[in-house]
């Protein structure tokens, strides 16, 4: 007879790895290896983990909170979640660790050979969101880019076993895009939370104020400005196509599968009129496939 905390634990992680299918690209699409989308899958779990810890999005319940080892008393303190979180991946490394997302990247890390920094890098990241609502430059945003979104990509690499300096660099350039596209997704949704990924200095650029992000549609001078943000992500995106170009077979095509995600995003951002106040754009599967297509023709070109 199935143990009913063990039923409870797998619907729990299978709750946290379904949210794949809303991410603007494929996670670990069909035509990867085997081998090659567990270990992505195991990363998505762990990554997809640490942000609903940090915005408080772990699925009723308590059940996260209990295989952490976190108390009752302290369930909705998410540093406390996060810090009993960077414990359990530690012992990913040297023991058994406590939550089942955690034990099946286990495998993943063994088997590939990854080290701790990237995955300390994404639980840093969720600190921040506690502690940090208001980025006053565009530097600053990187500066927190390359916490939350490029550790990502260098995983990706290490999972793939394709790392180089270059091939990190352009990497590095491509995930922060697609944090920037996130965050132009979900202005509305942060303000919620009382954050803004836009840079302060933008906003008195373009004369934008946080009640005008607070209306239930964008006006002239926020679409400037979401139009504005959107062009520098998009540049990030074409400048990190040679890293699309500089691998081969089936990972060239999940690497182009990622920048033609959010190449597709920002042309749904374009469609809306750049009012992304409404709700998030999402991009289409067609205009997805049609510009990983482009992309592939690009990285062939450039390569």
């Amino acid at each position: 007879m199935t143990d009913p905390r063990q039923a409870h634990s797998g619907a729990t992680s299978r709750a946290t790895l379904g949210k794949a299918a809303d991410e603007n690209f494929p996670v670990a699409p069909f035509f990867l290896p085997r081998a090659w989308r567990d270990d992505l899958m195991a990363v998505y779990g762990y990554a997809r983990l640490v942000d609903d810890i940090g915005d408080g999005d772990l699925a009723p319940g308590g059940a996260d909170a209990r295989h952490l080892g976190v108390p009752p008393e302290a369930a909705d303190d998410r540093l406390a979640l996060l810090d009993a979180f960077e414990a359990d991946l530690r012992r990913v490394f040297d023991s058994t660790p406590r939550h089942p997302l955690l034990r099946a990247l286990r495998p993943t890390v063994e088997r590939c050979g990854l080290a701790p920094g990237p995955f300390l890098g994404l639980i840093a990241a969720n600190r921040q969101d506690q502690l940090v609502g208001r980025y006053e430059t565009y530097d600053d945003l990187l500066a927190y880019c390359e916490l939350s979104a490029n550790p990502v990509g260098r995983l990706v690499l290490g999972i793939t076993g394709t790392a180089t300096p270059e091939r990190i660099r352009l990497s590095d350039g491509i995930c922060t895009a697609l944090q920037i596209v996130e965050h132009l997704q979900d202005v509305a949704e942060d303000l919620a939370r009382d954050r803004i990924y836009l840079p302060a200095e933008d906003l008195k650029r373009f004369h934008v104020t946080e009640d005008d992000l607070a209306r239930p549609t964008a006006g002239a001078s926020v679409r400037a400005l979401i139009a504005f943000e959107a062009e520098r992500a998009r540049a990030l995106l074409h400048a990190g196509t040679p890293l699309v170009g500089s691998v081969h077979g089936r990972l060239r095509l999940l690497l182009a599968g990622f920048t033609a995600g959010g190449l597709a995003a920002l042309d749904a951002i374009a469609d809306a009129g750049f009012d992304v106040l409404t709700g998030p754009p999402g991009p289409t599967k067609p205009n997805l496939m049609r510009r990983a297509g482009e992309v592939l023709l690009r990285a062939r070109r450039e390569g």
